[in-house]
């Protein structure tokens, strides 16, 4: 039978992630009640200590630093808001849970594959870590089916002729910002993270060119040009008003 813990195991998953969502989402989970059959169980079990949750999803996302800390944590808080709203304790999930979960994000909250592999894999790295630690003998997302993603991105890049027209309507926009982010998106071809948190400091030069230095995932440093191109947008943007 599966089982799920009351009580004790909602606080505990809230208490971890203070600030988990409510409100729409869970008016999204009471669509699952169709499930409750699976999710039914004694009616006092025992208590899962938060203190131990607490310290597994800090050994978890210990593993991580600077924005993939921050995209693992929203993506683990998803799976714990979850967990909170049926009133299961993450740590004694079983794989029909994990399965459930999976179902709410496709037919609840209609992700995209993607999107779905994505934040299960980092609910199936949690679990893995929890057995490395020795807090779990086994992982529940071991044997849970995942969906399939297509191996080339669905998603359309701009024709050359509508990248001209964002160009030209960056240009002209009366925000002094505006055309250095689509040139550093669009001719530099930085993440949104890596030219969001470009400042004045990181512009240089490298051997007589000038250089802007970001840094990518992983705390990777690079170095882009700034050609002659892109440096009307960037002058105007760090110029003075």
């Amino acid at each position: 039978m599966v089982t799920t813990v009351e009580g004790t195991s909602c606080s505990a998953a809230w208490s971890v992630f203070g600030w988990l969502h409510s409100g729409r989402d869970s008016l999204q989970c009471r669509a699952m009640t169709i499930f409750t059959g699976l999710t039914s169980g004694p009616a006092d079990p025992p208590a899962p200590s938060t203190e131990r949750l607490r310290l597994a999803v800090a050994a978890y996302l210990a593993r991580f630093k600077g924005s993939s800390r921050e995209h693992t944590e929203s993506d683990l808080r998803c799976y714990l808001a979850w967990c909170a709203e049926h009133g299961l304790d993450p740590l004694a999930a079983l794989r029909p849970h994990l399965e459930l979960y999976i179902r709410w994000m496709q037919e609840i909250r209609r992700f995209k594959p993607s999107t779905v592999s994505r934040r299960f894999s980092v609910v199936a790295g949690f679990y893995r870590t929890c057995v490395l630690d020795g807090v779990l003998e086994h992982s529940p997302a071991e044997h849970v089916r995942r969906p399939a993603v297509p191996a080339e991105s669905p998603t359309l890049g701009f024709t050359h002729l509508q990248f001209e027209a964002l160009l030209t309507a960056a240009r002209q926009s009366p925000h002094q910002c505006d055309f250095a982010l689509v040139a550093m998106l669009g001719l530099l071809g930085l993440r949104i993270f890596e030219a969001t948190s470009a400042t004045i400091a990181d512009l240089g030069e490298e051997h007589g060119h000038r250089v802007l230095r970001v840094c990518g995932k992983g705390h990777q440093g690079r170095s882009g040009p700034a050609a002659a191109s892109r440096r009307p947008g960037i002058d105007r943007a760090t110029g003075p008003p």
